[in-house]
């Protein structure tokens, strides 16, 4: 997972995209997102955008974002069960 930031913003005032990749397929997810969207919205939008289509991920590799790395995050991913790794 990252960020694609510094976009101009779109009509709905999206203005960066949240890539996230599917390692085994390769396939990538491009979701249109605004850069001030809180960790409770990223997560309501992983749910609905990401978890509906492929199911709750076992590992999730991303950079260290502090967005990722707060409480709730983790405590997401705890209910979850999903292994969260940072990549270096």
């Amino acid at each position: 997972m990252d960020f694609v930031t510094g976009l101009p913003r779109t009509q709905r005032r999206h203005d960066a995209i949240w890539v996230v990749v599917d390692r085994l397929t390769k396939s990538a997810h491009f979701l249109p997102i605004r850069k001030d969207y809180s960790v409770s919205k990223l997560a309501e939008t992983f749910q609905q955008e990401i978890v509906r289509l492929h199911g709750t991920p076992s590992t999730i590799v991303l950079d260290r974002d502090p967005r990722f790395a707060s409480r709730f995050w983790k405590g997401l991913q705890k209910a979850w069960g999903t292994r969260l790794k940072f990549s270096t």
